[in-house]
């Protein structure tokens, strides 16, 4: 046992020596390889930035197409509107600020956050997020305000179909999905159409979007907000320097609230079920008149 022990040890020591007088051999033998995959790892990278600077030159011919194509359209929009004496809209401020509670308050459904008179928010700003419209600003204090969602029952937002350009009242019902009401008779809705704020009524102006149409039935058209207002964090005021809707008393009495079909946890149980219809993509609706 001790000899084979010692024959192991001597094994170990002559492999040992060996390997040492054979290093530099064999890293002489792999500098050249390595030299070698270096190269063509070099190769495919000159290759590859070869392909990406076509790419991009390509993408740049796009651009300066399309550049060519806005600065004219901006120049016979500069003429056309010396023509009209068209007046552009006041520049928009901007408030970022903190969601700090959803507690609710006066309204069922309403954020609580923390920017007030002291940032110069005001009544009647509309609330935003990159999303869309969250709501409009319905109570300030000096270091906090209340944003009332567009979701809340005491919600009216002039608004319009972005295809159609058919305007109508957003009403909310304290649900997820507030409702689109005041259409034209014969108004043509499809689900998936985008609504967008009209700027109709001194509120907010054209083009804040808002929300998707996502179910039509004889009685109502449900849209579908752009924003989850349970997951806030952060908000925009935007202060377009408009009048906005300030007062509930002129609310009340320029849009009825007797018009708006409550929420079906508001109503009393009936026997049969309130029936929702969700035509298929690509088909299209006209609510019944009430």
């Amino acid at each position: 046992m001790m000899l084979g022990k010692a024959e192991t040890v001597i094994v170990e020591e002559v492999r040992a020596r060996i390997n040492d007088a054979f290093a530099p051999i064999l890293e002489a033998i792999a500098e050249p390889a390595e030299t070698v995959r270096s190269y063509l790892d070099e190769g495919r990278k000159l290759l590859d930035l070869h392909q990406e600077n076509l790419r991009l030159s390509e993408e740049n011919k796009r651009l300066l197409k399309w550049q060519t194509v806005a600065r004219k359209v901006e120049a016979e929009n500069v003429v056309l509107r010396d023509l009209l004496n068209f007046q552009t809209g006041p520049e928009a401020s901007y408030i970022a600020a903190r969601v700090i509670s959803d507690d609710g308050g006066t309204f069922s459904e309403s954020l609580l956050i923390y920017a007030g008179k002291r940032e110069g928010v005001n009544n009647g700003q509309a609330v935003t997020t990159g999303e869309g419209l969250v709501g409009r600003i319905a109570g300030v204090a000096y270091r906090s305000a209340r944003v009332l969602l567009i979701t809340d029952l005491n919600s009216r937002i002039p608004v319009m179909i972005e295809s159609s350009r058919a305007r109508g009242i957003l009403a909310g019902r304290n649900e997820e999905k507030p409702i689109l009401t005041k259409l034209p008779p014969g108004t043509i809705v499809s689900p998936g159409d985008r609504i967008v704020t009209s700027g109709h009524g001194g509120a907010f102006p054209q083009g804040i979007p808002v929300g998707r149409i996502t179910a039509v039935n004889d009685a109502l058209v449900e849209i579908t907000p752009f924003v989850d207002s349970q997951r806030l964090e952060i908000v925009r005021i935007v202060d377009y320097g408009l009048d906005g809707i300030l007062d509930r008393h002129r609310l009340r009495t320029d849009l009825p609230k007797d018009d708006i079909p409550p929420a079906p946890s508001q109503t009393q149980a009936t026997s049969e079920p309130m029936r929702t219809v969700v035509p298929k993509p690509g088909t299209e609706r006209r609510p019944s008149e009430p």
